[in-house]
């Protein structure tokens, strides 16, 4: 059974930092890409990164330069590094593989003021 678990998630201040995890399992990881998804309530979904097989990364305009996506081969995980963090990016982020077509049940982030 394919499955990608998040983790790392909480509650922090304005302008504070998280680090965000996905781990797959049941798939070959080394061959996929993987996106990072937030969702607030009544409001849309939103993409936030994705990552390459290769490593290459790209980003939402809105987190561009603080947020880092990144991956680990060995350890089937994928990480989204997020700084100074407001508080209208509280939401439920979830990571999802395109080509496992497969998503986690997500982690919830909140950002007090």
């Amino acid at each position: 059974q394919v499955q990608l678990v998040e983790s790392g998630g909480g509650l922090v201040r304005t302008g504070g930092s998280l680090t965000l995890s996905c781990t797959l399992s049941g798939g070959v990881f080394s061959q996929n890409a993987f996106r990072w998804y937030r969702q607030a309530p009544e409001k849309a979904r939103d993409w936030v990164a994705s990552i390459f097989p290769s490593g290459l990364a790209s980003y939402s305009d809105s987190v561009k330069g603080r947020f880092t996506i990144s991956k680990d081969d060995a350890k089937n995980t994928v990480y989204l590094e997020m700084t100074n963090l407001q508080p209208e990016e509280t939401a439920l982020y979830w990571c999802y593989s395109p080509g496992l077509n497969v998503r986690g049940q997500g982690t919830q982030v909140t950002i007090s003021s």
